[in-house]
């Protein structure tokens, strides 16, 4: 059962208006991504949306990136007439989904937020004895920082971690992270010091008729800390410690990441610390550490090609 373009993409809009409930304007953004195929359609596909097959939604879609739309457009439109497809498959006006096998452009890998080592001494700087001891909250959460920058936790393995998890004198954590799978980190000196810091806070604020109280930091009730809370008194302490950026537990991990693979160069040892499995998923590191050596260059190579005059342009 042969159906024209046009009619078929009036029934679809009624369709989603109707049986989906969306919003008009998710239905508007559907019928334009659907008015830039029909546009690019010979005479006889719109007659017959049947005779629509996979080269004509590539060259479609190569239509779409030479007018420089975004990877993400792109997608967005080969998901609508996908949607489209399917739907003209359950009417039995055409036999394939021509999209099948059609890919649009990679969205770029956005680079992970992360702290220099001078924004990361200003986070970590350690408070007075006297703002210490009349807050033991805020000595918690920079010993928390501490331990995020010091092995590379996820917020999750943080918040998991038991007294028994965190060897001082070995210098070491074990952490569980994904897929139950568990990694043993080691921990700097001045992390180890932070916690053992905390745990002279920490003593006082158990509740002995509590039991199971194993976690390593804990509320105000003597609780563990979960991960929310943990993401919330992050942000507080960016704001307390003056960090520009708005902190959030991640980029304490981002910049372990991110200083340790500048300093050794080596990939494997890192990917084993932040417990990744694919190593693909550490290689994002390295292009922060050639953006950060790009801009090393530009500033002192004598030939970088890039002077003052043409950078203020």
């Amino acid at each position: 059962m042969s159906c024209r373009f046009p009619d078929a993409l009036e029934s679809f809009t009624q369709y989603l208006r109707s049986e989906r409930n969306y919003s008009e304007h998710t239905i508007s953004a559907y019928r334009r991504d659907l008015r830039k195929l029909e546009e690019s359609l010979d005479s006889g596909s719109q007659d017959d949306i049947s005779k629509i097959d996979p080269l004509a939604v590539r060259q479609a879609l190569t239509q779409l990136r030479h007018k420089n739309l975004s990877p993400r457009s792109l997608q967005r439109w080969l998901s609508s007439l996908r949607s489209f497809f399917n739907y003209g498959l359950r009417n039995k006006w055409c036999s394939i989904n021509p999209t099948a096998g059609v890919s649009a452009p990679k969205l770029p890998r956005p680079l992970p937020k992360v702290l220099d080592t001078d924004q990361t001494a200003q986070l970590l700087k350690k408070p007075s004895s006297e703002m210490a001891g009349e807050d033991w909250i805020l000595q918690r959460d920079i010993s928390i920082a501490e331990l995020l920058y010091s092995s590379g936790l996820r917020v999750g393995e943080l918040c998991a971690l038991d007294i028994v998890d965190i060897d001082l004198r070995g210098a070491e954590v074990r952490a569980t992270g994904k897929g139950g799978k568990t990694r043993v980190v080691p921990v700097g000196a001045m992390a180890i010091q932070s916690i053992k810091d905390w745990m002279n806070f920490r003593i006082d604020r158990i509740d002995p008729a509590k039991p199971n109280q194993a976690a390593l930091f804990i509320g105000k009730t003597g609780n563990r800390l979960s991960t929310r809370s943990v993401q919330l008194r992050m942000e507080k302490l960016g704001q307390q410690q003056g960090c520009e950026q708005r902190l959030h537990p991640h980029m304490l991990r981002h910049s372990f990441a991110s200083h340790m693979l500048e300093s050794s160069g080596d990939l494997r040892s890192v990917q084993e610390m932040l417990g990744h499995a694919n190593i693909s998923t550490t290689q994002i590191y390295t292009h922060l550490d050639f953006q950060h050596l790009a801009k090393v260059y530009d500033k002192a190579h004598p030939r970088a090609g890039r002077s003052k005059n043409s950078e203020s342009k």
